[in-house]
């Protein structure tokens, strides 16, 4: 059997080929985002199992994979894989839902800090006071007590509800919204009062969203949603840019109807240096990093390993998303 991965972040996978040596399985790894189908499909050749960090994945070209059976995304999204297509293929579709979760909870719980006491903008306070030689707080101020302010939290799957174990004890009023959640798993997060999506964005301090990217949820945070959070209030986003419409979110930032806001990701990425949420004093920017640590990074390395080599025993992928082409 034959492995390859289209696109990866790490340094190296030596590890990978050293392992699937061992367990009798061929292995391929390219850097073949961006490039055409035809290419694609070509270094594929032969591959039963396919990883994929951020090619496309669509049914053209799936359709050209003529070999896979089991496609594998190197991460917890997977809006540039067509589902419905792999199915239609044939293709058993498996993603890594557990992979840094702990990271992106962090890193949100670091970027509603970071707005809160302003730790990136007070720098420039500093400067300047280093130049005069004199304190002057006034581009600062007002900053308030995060104690006894109210945190909603967008979505609480996975990350969402760690973020909320994380901050529980910090004080904060909190705010769920969720209406995929069961009513079991609401009555586990004690704590927590359930609103509708309008009553989160009205009454949050910080909003920090953590939910997938679908048809449901693409820029859940839109002009309609920003114009009703407080005009103290922050937005904070480490989920999917295409949650965001980045353009009303700029609009609203130079127009000062929000206190600010910290954005992890991006509709496109990288951003194009033309980003509407570039040049703002009012936001804090970060490079699509809340996956990143050395832990995550081995958790999913190994994870997926171990999902190639359970196919290669006509076993199944972990976390398999179409059931109906597991195999029985």
């Amino acid at each position: 059997m034959k492995a390859v991965v289209t696109d990866y972040i790490e340094d190296n996978l030596d590890w990978e080929a050293g392992e699937l040596r061992k367990a009798g399985i061929g292995f391929g790894a390219f850097q073949l985002k961006f490039k055409p189908e035809a290419e694609v499909a070509s270094q594929c050749a032969g591959a039963e199992v396919v990883v994929v960090n951020m090619v496309k994945m669509h049914d053209a070209q799936l359709a050209l994979l003529k070999d896979c059976r089991l496609l594998i995304r190197h991460g917890i999204g997977y809006d540039n894989v067509d589902v419905a297509a792999c199915t239609r293929h044939g293709i058993q579709f498996a993603y890594q839902p557990d992979y840094c979760k702990e990271d992106v909870a962090e890193h949100a719980v670091a970027l509603i800090f970071a707005c809160g006491r302003k730790v990136v903008w007070s720098r420039a306070t500093l400067d300047q006071a280093s130049a005069t030689g004199q304190w002057d707080f006034s581009k600062l101020f007002p900053i308030y007590r995060l104690d006894g302010k109210t945190l909603g939290i967008l979505g609480l799957g996975r990350i969402g509800s760690r973020v909320f174990r994380k901050l529980k004890s910090f004080g904060f009023r909190i705010l769920g919204s969720d209406p995929y959640l069961s009513d079991k798993r609401k009555a586990e997060m004690e704590g927590i009062q359930w609103v509708d999506t309008d009553t989160l964005f009205k009454e949050s301090d910080f909003l920090t969203v953590h939910t997938p990217l679908n048809d449901e949820t693409k820029q859940i945070v839109n002009a309609r949603t920003l114009s009703l959070m407080k005009p103290t209030a922050y937005l904070v986003n480490t989920a999917r840019g295409g949650m965001v419409d980045e353009v009303a979110l700029g609009q609203v930032l130079r127009e000062r109807r929000i206190a600010g806001a910290a954005i992890d990701v991006f509709t496109v990425e990288p951003p194009p240096p033309t980003h509407p949420l570039f040049g703002l004093d009012n936001i804090i920017l970060t490079p699509h990093i809340g996956w990143a640590s050395e832990e995550a990074g081995w958790e999913i390395r190994k994870s997926i390993l171990d999902d190639i080599v359970s196919w290669s025993k006509g076993g199944n992928a972990r976390c398999v998303i179409n059931k109906e082409t597991l195999r029985k």
